[in-house]
């Protein structure tokens, strides 16, 4: 590898160097412990200084020096892994560059002309690949080691590296820590003792920070079963966050391929660099706080001072700018944040050079102004060209116009600082085509007759509207910590809907997406699907008690939004739960902004809630567990284990609490939802079991536990609702009031905000990503374990070596998903399938694994044995073999008797499996199953099996866009339960052409086994004998007429011949040109010529010595091991 000229004072400093080659110029040198007379002592230091001190040296001992005769100052600008390598290296010196020498006069021009040639050679091998690094020179060496330590495959990328310690019990081993898309790889060499460890980020279970007696601050790697620790890190906090990144980029990858598909940006393993993750950390971060659509990016942050008309002061926050929206955001603890879409702004004004100050005017007389923003000039014409302002000619009228208005605004602005009028806007008048809220449909208010609740909530109203009044109402509306104390007391019924689009960015999606409800509406009308089937199913169980929804009305609202959102997002399709926050949605917002709430919720607020795993509801259930254990320790005291809880609460976090609590009461805990997200909901949940404490400590089992929080519940009121007795909800427990007091809403949801307000939305995010790691691996091991559960009573493998052969399995499905973009093994992946086919492998990777696992090497990757092989043992014949039907192979080969060995044998020579001759295959079956490339394996058999659109091959349909063949998978199951177990009488006979393939297999299962002859010898005789036991019985069947069967007598008397000697080159093109023959000059008497099984088996039983082979049990844990260092590299280098 050529490297960047470095100076080096001394070439032989500290005599570590020895030289081998030198001339005028160059020196080649071999780093000492290395290569010939190395090792002992020396080698023992020099290895761990080179590791210690981040040599190169280390992985490339060898390296070629410049220098000129008249100086003593040496340039390194070459290093080798090899001799061989190194030469090359020295020997392109010496044609390309030493006859140039000679033309210089000055030993500077020679040795730049020499350093200028080196940068140009590096320049041009990492054009494309280390463009985007920030040191591309360092990392070019780091990258060089990475791939010489840990021989991943070129296709690997390594996003950064960093120096650590890595704890080996309570031994540290000072070293390197690589981080790439796929692994994490430790490197270590101290006197003698290498230490190298490799993990792939979709096996670990967890990662966290920690700290101990001995580790002041470490990061705990948990993987299989075992606990890694790294410390010493210089910059410990950067490295665990890209840690993170990257183990939950995987996850997303190859777990939640559906959440993973709308991140664009993550797209292509090949591409991900540490500044890649670091923005796509940053703009979902972003995206969150503002509650902005996925499709927004963070692009710039400028540091400023906002005007604030309510507090009449300057607070100073951050600017925040997308593609579409101005954010900006308060860091001065005022809690103040505000939004500003780029279609309201009409114009953008310097106002004040001097204080870097500018003005971004809005529609409806709004301005707001920033000041002391370093780059003011950039953010102005960012703003500008977004926005689509420009002084062009064409424009200039209206462009004076505007700047007319936005000066009279800002020299108001100036001299009335007071008037906040300028500063906030109207409501936004623009009217959506849509049907009215249900609630002022069937519970108007009745403005002349107030009782004491109605003027209650007119007080609320007024409060909200003087609110508006001082901080704004629409999108571009100040958020502060009013705010929040206004929701804390409750909504008015009036502003609920208004108040939900808003604070949830609803208003933004259906601003920008207009007519796009109504098109789904037209579209998915009629649509018959699973989902739809369910959501018809679910329709009046949603609110039954609401006249709402006893009435057409409600029901056709109801079912147009849940068909249209099934129709939008088919992955979630219909699930739960979903009819139940819906039908609250509807209750208060128009049937359009109720579809676009549903969206705001089940994509961005409480993602991955609302499928077949709910992986977002249970990461939520351990994140509540982890603040139970901070916040309630009394409680966690008592009841150590904490499922209870998980159990309990899982509807509380699926339907944000409208599932136990009166309608009235739920409709308070939603508008703090909206407000706060998913903290809010963790932050009542730990109120109401601090309520419960004493009742909870006290009892005796989880049944009463149940019943007490239940009773709480129903005494749950809102005494301030408006609602009539009529669309309350009865309490289910109503007969038991009077031995529970009453709690009110409000009070609670006080309280839990005062108990528990001091929880941040930025530590809930990190507990879940910390969770997510687990809550996946565990649905995985559990997958696991419910598949080897079924397997382990098909075969003879015990639970610990399924285990191992489930991971290698699960292991090569995903090898050819690490380095591609869109791996067709990503399409077979589908966790809402049965334990079973959850993974399953196409020809292409099940022929490397098996070719690893099968005990007589007799199968090289993607051979036509390997093809008969997949053929045989994939059963409903869809092109994929599932872990159930890969055991079958492998246990009838390990733990089988001899004739059930031979019986499998037998039937790879016999359709299905049997294809011909692999002189047919290259025109036939085999382009199919065998692809030229790998990333059309199971795209382009189409000739083969008729796949969907999609090329997804599916035993289930996608959930919301199918129905289930009911009547299919009854037969389906019925036929299992007849199937009986084939007996040796139901073999076909197998006819000359298989049976010459049949002995050809036979020959390279012996091959290489110390009884190698005897083995062909044996083969040889029964091949023999039952040719002629064939040609006997013909005779005696037609003695008339010998000279019909002479040549196919010939071809097979030729073809065992070829047969009796081992299998050369010579031999094997024998075989085939006598199965050609035979297969081409005599279909007629092939046909005749046949063996039955009962034959074969008879005529091998005779042979001791291949008895005895087959019956010779085989270490299939020695496979194993040899398959998990093998995997990897027999993957990529065959």
């Amino acid at each position: 590898m050529w490297l960047k000229p470095d100076e080096n004072l001394l070439k032989n400093a500290f005599k570590l160097w020895v030289t081998e080659e030198d001339n005028e110029y160059f020196v080649l040198q071999r780093r000492r412990g290395y290569g010939e007379g190395g090792g002992g002592l020396t080698g023992l230091l020099v290895g761990t200084l080179d590791t210690v001190l981040d040599s190169t040296s280390k992985v490339a001992p060898y390296r070629i020096l410049h220098h000129t005769p008249d100086s003593q100052v040496y340039w390194s600008i070459a290093c080798g892994v090899t001799k061989e390598e190194i030469t090359e290296h020295w020997e392109w010196l010496q044609q390309n560059i030493m006859r140039t020498l000679s033309v210089f006069d000055s030993s500077e021009d020679i040795t730049s002309f020499v350093q200028g040639k080196i940068r140009g050679l590096i320049a041009e091998e990492g054009k494309a690949s280390l463009v985007l690094e920030e040191d591309p020179e360092k990392f070019r060496e780091a990258l060089f080691k990475f791939e010489k330590w840990f021989e991943l495959p070129p296709q690997e990328k390594l996003v950064t590296y960093y120096s650590c310690s890595y704890w080996r019990g309570k031994v540290p081993c000072q070293g390197w820590l690589y981080l790439s898309t796929n692994f994490l790889c430790f490197y270590s060499y101290l006197l003698g003792s290498e230490v190298k460890l490799i993990i792939s980020w979709d096996e670990i279970w967890r990662l966290e920070k920690t700290t101990n007696v001995i580790l002041t601050e470490s990061i705990h790697v948990q993987a299989h079963g075992y606990n890694h620790y790294f410390s010493m890190l210089l910059h410990l906090n950067e490295t665990f966050v890209i840690m993170e990144q990257l183990a939950n980029y995987s996850i997303k990858r190859l777990f939640d391929k559906e959440d993973f598909q709308r991140e664009p940006a993550l797209s292509d393993p090949l591409k991900i660099t540490k500044r890649g993750l670091e923005a796509h950390a940053k703009s979902e971060q972003f995206r969150t706080f503002f509650r902005l659509p996925k499709e927004e990016n963070l692009l710039e942050v400028h540091e400023s001072f906002l005007w604030v008309p309510f507090s009449h002061f300057n607070t100073l926050g951050k600017i925040c700018l997308s593609e579409n929206y101005l954010c900006f955001a308060s860091q001065d603890g005022s809690q103040c944040h505000t939004i500003i879409p780029m279609r309201e702004v009409i114009n953008v004004e310097k106002s004040d050079p001097s204080s870097r100050a500018l003005t971004v005017c809005m529609r409806g007389k709004r301005a707001l102004r920033f000041s002391e923003v370093r780059d003011y000039q950039r953010l102005a014409n960012s703003l500008r060209s977004k926005c689509g302002i420009s002084a062009s000619p064409q424009h200039s009228a209206s462009s004076e116009v505007i700047r007319g208005e936005c000066q009279s605004l800002i020299n108001h602005f100036d001299d009335n600082p007071e008037d906040v009028t300028l500063m906030v806007g109207q409501k936004d008048s623009s009217k959506a085509v849509s049907t009215e809220a249900l609630m002022m449909v069937f519970h108007p208010q009745d403005v002349e007759n107030l009782d004491p609740k109605m003027l209650k909530e007119k007080m609320k109203e007024q409060s909200w509207n003087i609110h508006f009044s001082e901080y704004g109402r629409g999108t571009s509306m100040f958020f502060t910590r009013k705010t929040r104390d206004l929701i804390v007391r409750g909504v008015p019924e009036a502003l609920r809907g208004e108040l939900w689009m808003l604070f949830s960015g609803a208003v933004n999606d259906m601003a920008t997406h207009p007519g796009y409800y109504t098109d789904l509406v037209e579209q998915s009308l009629g649509t018959s699907t699973l989902a739809t089937d369910e959501i018809e199913r679910d329709l009046h169980r949603s609110l039954p008690e609401h006249p709402a929804f006893q009435s057409d009305t409600g029901i056709s609202a109801l079912r147009r939004v849940l068909t249209a959102y099934a129709y939008r997002n088919p992955k979630i399709g219909y699930c739960q739960a979903m009819n139940i926050l819906t039908s609250v949605l509807l209750l208060y917002a128009k049937e359009e902004e109720a579809f676009w709430l549903l969206v705001a919720v089940c994509e961005r607020m409480l993602p991955d809630y609302f499928n077949r795993r709910i992986i977002g509801a249970l990461v939520d259930q351990a994140v509540f567990e982890d603040l139970i254990r901070e916040n309630l320790p009394q409680l966690v005291e008592h009841m150590t284990d904490l499922c209870f809880f998980s159990s309990v609460s899982l509807s509380w976090f699926l339907t944000l609490f409208i599932s136990v609590l009166p309608i009235e009461s739920a409709v308070n805990v939603v508008d703090c939802f909206f407000y706060d997200g998913i903290k809010a909901i963790l932050q009542l949940g730990l109120a109401v079991l601090d309520y419960n404490m004493e009742a909870l400590i006290s009892c005796h089992d989880d049944a009463e536990a149940v019943t007490i929080l239940n009773k709480f519940f129903d005494s749950v009121t809102n005494k301030d609702s408006p609602l009539p007795p009529t669309v309350q909800q009865a309490s289910v427990g109503s007969n038991d009031k009077a031995s529970h007091v009453s709690v009110d809403i409000s009070e609670l949801i006080r309280e839990a905000y005062e108990k528990y307000g001091h929880i941040r939305s930025e530590e809930v995010e990190t507990s879940r990503k910390r969770n997510k790691l687990h809550v996946i691996q565990t649905l995985e091991d559990t997958t696991k374990q419910n598949v080897i559960r079924v397997v382990t009573q098909e075969v003879r493998f015990g639970a610990s070596q399924l285990d191992e052969i489930y991971n290698l399995f699960k292991r090569q499905h995903f090898l050819c998903c690490y380095w591609r973009i869109q791996s067709p093994a990503l399409l077979h992946h589908d966790p809402s399938l049965a334990y079973l086919d959850q993974y399953q492998l196409g020809f292409q990777q099940f022929s490397v694994l098996f070719s690893l696992l099968e005990p007589w090497a007799f199968c090289s990757p993607k051979s036509t044995l390997s093809l008969w092989v997949f053929r045989l043992i994939d059963e409903n014949q869809d092109g994929l073999v599932n872990f159930k039907e890969f055991c079958y192979a492998l246990d009838t080969l390990y733990g089988s008797s001899f004739t059930n060995k031979l019986k499998f044998l037998f039937k790879l020579h016999l359709p299905p499996a049997f294809t011909g001759s692999p002189l047919h295959l290259k025109d036939q079956s085999i382009q199919h199953l065998i692809p030229v490339t790998e990333d059309s394996s199971h795209l382009s058999r189409l000739a083969a099996f008729d796949l969907p659109e999609d090329g997804v091959i599916r035993k289930t349909p996608e959930r919301g866009r199918g129905k289930v063949d009911l009547q299919a998978y009854l037969k389906q199951w019925q036929n299992e339960i007849l199937k009986k177990e084939e007996t040796i009488k139901d073999l076909p006979r197998i006819n000359q052409s298989q049976f010459i393939h049949f002995s050809k297999t036979l020959y390279n299962i012996f091959h290489g086994d110390p009884e190698e002859e005897p083995l062909y010898r044996a083969v040889a005789h029964v091949t023999s004998l039952l040719l002629r036991m064939e040609e006997v019985g013909r005779r005696l069947q037609e003695p008339s007429s010998p000279p019909a069967s002479t040549q196919p007598a010939a071809a097979a008397a030729a073809a065992a011949a070829a047969a009796a000697e081992p299998p050369t080159e010579e031999a094997s093109s024998t075989l085939e040109r006598s199965d050609t023959c035979s297969s081409t000059n005599s279909q007629e008497a092939e046909t005749d010529w046949s063996f039955s099984f009962e034959q074969v088996l008879a005529s091998l039983l005779n042979e001791p010595t291949i008895v005895s082979f087959f019956e010779r049990p085989v270490d299939l844990q020695t496979k194993l091991g040899h398959a998990r260092v093998a995997q990897l590299k027999l993957k990529w280098n065959k």
